[in-house]
């Protein structure tokens, strides 16, 4: 999550010098060139196994690197941060449900409390503490691609228990493929109507940043954690993202710390603790 804020960080400083689908294009293609030297090989010699689930495969890459990444951006385009921050504080939710309707999993109480209570902290983050900012909520066609890519994220997140049994590296070879292949003509159709890159050092190392951090480190850890926790535990953990994304604002940014983030983080590390609290009791951990 701190990988993933970060990106979000460096979508912002460079919204003006890098075209959003060329972005999420040198992102995924740069993610391929790093694996592709450590799982090229595995990736060969698990290809029966690859060829016997590349159904799920592609529906993973499709879902998780392609249709949500471009839901997102898109709708950024047209709604603002916050109700972005907001819809998508509704995705450890929808993961408990979609759990619970395709696999039949049962959360238990306190993990429910606590989804339900970091999800307070980050309408308290977002909103500012400030409830009466509620009223004056509107949603429009970028907050509905926004909650289209949180329902794609959900259902990402549910549906990796049915990735195929291949490597971990070799695995996210191949959504990373599918996500450079399927955005090289959206961004070729960006320089098509002139929308080019001011490349600069800046640049270089936002694209070097997005390619290596929230793309092959960050996701080799939400897989491995979706695995070892389940989904509905893992996905609570996106509830962590505006927590960090005010930490590195103020650190890199120079905003401003006030007193309803705290409060925030509060909530959120609460209902994290909670969480923790129900597996403990289960013996999961």
């Amino acid at each position: 999550m701190l990988f993933w804020a970060g990106n979000s960080i460096t979508g912002r400083a460079v919204r003006d010098d890098i075209p959003p689908f060329t972005l999420a294009f040198g992102r995924w293609l740069i993610a391929v060139l790093i694996l592709l030297p450590f799982a090229a090989r595995q990736a060969w010699a698990e290809r029966a196994a690859i060829v016997a689930g590349w159904r799920w495969i592609a529906a993973l890459g499709f879902l998780g690197i392609v249709c949500f990444n471009s839901f997102v951006y898109s709708g950024l385009h047209h709604t603002s941060a916050a109700n972005a921050l907001l819809l998508q504080a509704s995705i450890p939710a929808l993961v408990l449900v979609l759990d619970r309707m395709i696999f039949g999993t049962r959360a238990g109480v306190l993990h429910q409390a606590g989804v339900a209570l970091s999800t307070i902290g980050v309408v308290a983050i977002v909103f500012r503490g400030d409830v009466s900012a509620l009223a004056t909520l509107r949603l429009g066609i970028g907050d509905a691609l926004v909650l289209c890519g949180v329902v794609v994220w959900g259902l990402y997140t549910v549906l990796l228990r049915k990735r195929p049994p291949i490597a971990p590296a070799s695995f996210l070879l191949l959504v990373f493929v599918i996500g450079a292949v399927v955005m090289a003509p959206l961004a070729a159709s960006e320089a098509a109507r002139g929308l080019v890159v001011a490349w600069s050092p800046k640049v270089l190392a936002a694209f070097l940043y997005v390619g290596i951090f929230p793309s092959v480190l960050a996701y080799f850890i939400y897989n491995a954690a979706t695995v070892q926790l389940g989904a509905a535990r893992a996905g609570q953990a996106i509830t962590l993202m505006p927590l960090f994304g005010a930490l590195l604002s103020a650190l890199l940014l120079g905003e401003r710390l006030e007193g309803y983030h705290f409060l925030g983080m509060a909530l959120i590390l609460a209902g994290i603790v909670l969480s923790a609290v129900e597996l403990m009791r289960r013996g999961s951990v």
